[in-house]
């Protein structure tokens, strides 16, 4: 298993010698807490919590290890090939299970099956997911951070994924919205959970082009555009082809469920393939830089009315629904836009897979390069901006009839729109995580943008209500929509560079006496988390 059963210190059988010149070494190895920990294992059932004493340890450990930057990149390599490896292939079977509903709309078989006579219908059935999801967003963060991450994703994946497996012998409207609730419920709480889970492991400055890797619709959405291409032409006496679309992509989740409990670690501290010294080093890297708890500080409760009182979190909510009403849209009428040019229903499955791919690549430029300016708010305007340009042409384009221009021009602005919708998420959720401090208001906050955001996705489906006049009124306010986020993020930007200016100022004023410097300073609280309101506290822009 990933979480290693891990002991108290009470009888251990080993100790380090104390002497001074042995306590210094180990110190500095960032071994000597963890070697002082004892054998009996503290979690006893699937819903205990982590082991508190351990984690303990391994942040004592982190205050004093000594480590090159050769050693940290080992690390944070390691971290890279087993965490991220195992995040980015659970979320690309998540976006599987999601979406492959748009893939099967365009097929006339999957409609007579599920009783989808009009577009009323199939937008209903589309926003009924958002109600299970929106509602048990928060409590499912407040569930992960007691279990762990591997348990609660190996809970999420199992429930989806036999959801989805659902899909393949149910029959009727109503059966589909059943299912359609039920997947949401599974979903809930994943997405924001991972990015939570993230911040454990990754320095504020190397979270965005991570989660682009990992956390964007765009890489399975090629993918998944190939397998639809493929698999919607398989025909048995059993099956067709969109029963096989449902069947083979959820299979893999359920064994990737098994994968993330036995492999995916939920803290640094509680990882089996680091050494206790590699441990140190990871959580030294995380604490140098924003300082995590995975345990204590504020109850969820008290974490849900800092985020509620914080205009932070309303700023970052109106970034994330705003431009998320053109994500919820596109992700699953991409394939009925393409075949609106005049496409087979076939041919529009493979012609998903071009938009997506092009705009993964415009997913991790801006990853990349919001990493390395150490900037979000302007990116994230550009986004906005490119995505906002791309409805218009649609709306513009919408009645124009299919032409060559005009389809090309409507299939180029579909490249604008999915570019910049998903490089979106892995810039608003990183800034996020990178706004709210101590750790229990970070998970509590990147829940509460994401469960308020998709109480509006529950609405956005309907805003392609006309689809006699193709779409055009659903691409106008999707534009608008596109506007206000970017107004938001500017907004958000010049708040927190003003915010970083006073403090600074007042941080200054106060190292003007010494007495103060020391009682105040960065590095007097060791084992504190520095807040988002104490004026030491610096947000990223």
């Amino acid at each position: 298993m990933a979480d290693q059963q891990h002991p108290s210190p009470a009888g251990s059988a080993q100790k380090l010698e104390e002497g001074p010149v042995m306590q210094d070494s180990a110190y500095a190895d960032g071994t000597y807490h963890q070697e002082r920990v004892g054998d009996k294992p503290i979690r006893k059932h699937f819903f205990s919590p982590p082991d508190s004493v351990l984690a303990d340890a391994v942040n004592r450990d982190a205050d004093g290890v000594e480590f090159t930057e050769q050693e940290e990149k080992a690390v944070r390599r390691k971290i890279d090939i087993r965490v991220l490896s195992l995040v980015v292939t659970s979320y690309i079977f998540n976006q599987f299970d999601r979406t492959n509903i748009g893939n099967a709309h365009v097929l006339k078989a999957f409609n007579e099956n599920y009783g989808i006579t009009n577009n009323n219908k199939w937008t209903l059935a589309l926003s009924i997911f958002y109600v299970g999801y929106c509602l048990l967003e928060m409590p499912a963060n407040v569930l992960q951070r007691h279990i762990g991450a591997n348990r609660f994703f190996f809970l999420s994946l199992v429930w989806w994924g036999i959801t989805s497996l659902s899909f393949t012998y149910a029959k009727g409207y109503a059966s589909l919205l059943v299912l359609r609730v039920l997947l949401g419920i599974g979903e809930a709480g994943y997405y924001a959970g991972m990015i939570y889970y993230l911040s454990f492991w990754y320095k504020r400055s190397e979270l965005a082009l991570r989660i682009s890797l990992c956390m964007t619709g765009t890489l399975p959405g090629a993918i998944g555009g190939l397998l639809a291409f493929g698999l919607v032409r398989a025909h048995t006496d059993k099956l067709v082809g969109w029963q096989f679309l449902f069947l083979i992509e959820a299979i893999p989740t359920l064994i990737m469920a098994v994968a993330i409990l036995a492999f995916l670690p939920s803290f640094p501290f509680s990882s089996s393939f680091l050494t206790p010294r590699e441990k140190a080093i990871a959580q030294a890297r995380v604490n140098r830089d924003h300082r995590p708890q995975s345990h204590g500080g504020m109850t969820g409760w008290q974490g849900f009315k800092a985020v509620v009182n914080d205009p932070h979190a309303w700023l970052l909510m109106t970034v994330y629904a705003s431009f998320n009403v053109g994500v919820a849209t596109i992700s699953y009428f991409l394939p009925t836009l393409i075949n609106a040019l005049g496409f087979t229903p076939i041919a529009s499955q493979g012609l998903t897979v071009a938009p997506y791919a092009v705009g993964w690549l415009m997913v991790f430029f801006q990853a990349w390069h919001s990493d390395r300016t150490h900037d979000r708010g302007y990116h994230i305007m550009l986004s906005t901006a490119i995505s906002c340009i791309g409805y218009i042409v649609l709306a513009a384009l919408a009645r124009g009839g299919n032409t060559s221009n005009l389809i090309g021009g409507r299939y180029f602005a579909l490249f604008l729109v999915v570019g910049g919708n998903y490089s979106l998420f892995p810039l608003v959720m990183s800034w996020a995580a990178n706004v709210f401090s101590p750790t229990s208001k970070r998970g509590v906050g990147t829940a509460f943008i994401v469960s308020i955001s998709n109480c509006v996705s529950i609405a956005s489906p309907q805003v392609y209500f006309d689809s006699e006049e193709n779409y055009q009124k659903g691409h106008a306010i999707a534009a608008g929509c596109l506007f206000l986020s970017f107004l938001a993020a500017f907004t958000l930007r010049t708040r927190l560079a003003y915010k970083n200016k006073k403090n600074a100022e007042r941080v200054r004023a106060m190292e003007a006496s010494e007495k103060e410097a020391e009682e105040t300073g960065p590095t007097a609280e060791k084992h504190e988390e520095v807040y988002d309101d104490d004026p030491r506290y610096v947000f990223m822009t």
